[in-house]
């Protein structure tokens, strides 16, 4: 059964809780699918007006914010063997060359990589734990956290239910281009970037040609 279908079965407050609940476990650290839950229920609140597309950025907001600050607390106090632990229980996300990536991301990004972590699906699993870990001062990490739970979660919710006001009768008989189009989103934002990290990365490694020339 199609996911939308599936909510439709689902009485709107549960689909708040839902909501809610699934992306604040997925921002804690555990590997869900909460940006499809997210789609999926925008879609159906521009459908059915029961659904409160207000309430729903709202729920996937505090989600997002209150899971990535668990996994924060959880990151700083259980340190590298809390990342063992987690590539040993999910190998496929938590993997060393998934971690250094995340690390590296940090260690150019600080705070951004928190905010913009939100939009790249592997860097909204890692953030809040690793930025624990990696012991960032808690007001950078709650600013750049706050900030990227509402324009990600909120930003997502108002452009999924807008497209599905403008085009609801075409997006009934083709529901899931909804979902392609936000997977090419997502798509698109972590290929730029990953082209701003490589850029930096070089700009970092470049040689300088005074000291080259010594």
């Amino acid at each position: 059964m199609h996911v939308q279908e599936w909510l439709e079965t689902v009485p709107p407050l549960a689909i708040y809780l839902l909501v809610g609940l699934v992306i604040g476990l997925e921002s804690l650290g555990i590997p869900l699918p909460g940006e499809i839950i997210l789609v999926s229920s925008a879609l159906l609140a521009s459908q059915h007006g029961d659904i409160d597309p207000f309430v729903l950025g709202a729920c996937a907001s505090a989600g997002a914010i209150i899971g990535d600050s668990i996994g924060y607390a959880i990151g700083r106090k259980g340190g590298r063997p809390l990342l063992a632990w987690l590539g040993s229980k999910f190998p496929r996300h938590f993997s060393e060359a998934h971690i250094a990536t995340a690390e590296r991301s940090f260690q150019k990004w600080g705070m951004w990589a928190v905010f913009f972590g939100r939009f790249v699906a592997l860097l909204r699993i890692f953030a809040g734990p690793l930025a624990g870990v990696l012991r960032m001062p808690y007001w950078k990490f709650l600013t750049a956290n706050v900030l990227g739970g509402i324009v990600w979660a909120g930003g997502t919710t108002a452009v999924i239910y807008y497209v599905g006001v403008v085009a609801e009768s075409w997006l009934k008989r083709f529901s899931w281009l909804g979902l392609v189009a936000a997977v090419l989103v997502g798509l698109t934002s972590m290929l730029i970037l990953k082209r701003r990290a490589n850029k930096v990365q070089s700009a970092h490694h470049e040689p300088d040609p005074v000291a080259a020339g010594d």
